[in-house]
C-alpha cells in the first residue's frame, strides 16, 4: 500500500533543551558568507534587514528548542533542531535521552 513504511530505523541519542529568541536564525552568518568581501557585505545587509524587521514586529519572542544529537549507521554525528514551542516543555531536566525514527516510504518523489 502506498505511504506505508518499507523500512524503519530508530537512532538513539541525547537532546539538550534550551531557550532561544525566535527569529534569530535569520541573524546568523553562514560559512559561504565569508567566502569574499562582497558575500560578507551582502550577509551583513541581510542580517541588518532581518534585525530591523524583527524590531518593527514588536521585538523578539522566546521559544524552546531541543538540539538532538544522534549518530548515523556510519558513526557520523547528526544534529537536528526541534521547535518545542513558547511554553516550558514538561521535561525533567535540560539534558534528556532522544530517539529519532526514520521511515523510508514506498512513494515516488515529486519534482
Amino acid at each position: 500500500m502506498p505511504g506505508e513504511p518499507v523500512y524503519e530505523k530508530v537512532l538513539e541519542g541525547e537532546a539538550k533543551v534550551g531557550k532561544v529568541l525566535a527569529g534569530v536564525e535569520e541573524l546568523m552568518l553562514k560559512p559561504e558568507d565569508l567566502s569574499s568581501p562582497a558575500s560578507l557585505q551582502m550577509a551583513l545587509t541581510r542580517i541588518l534587514e532581518a534585525a530591523m524587521r524583527l524590531a518593527s514586529q514588536g521585538g523578539f519572542r522566546e521559544k524552546y528548542i531541543a538540539e538532538v544529537r544522534v549518530r548515523d549507521d556510519q558513526g557520523r554525528p547528526v544534529i537536528i533542531i526541534v521547535d518545542l514551542g513558547e511554553s516550558v516543555p514538561p521535561l525533567p531536566s535540560e539534558k534528556v535521552k532522544a530517539r529519532v525514527k526514520i521511515e523510508l516510504l514506498d512513494e515516488p518523489r515529486e519534482g
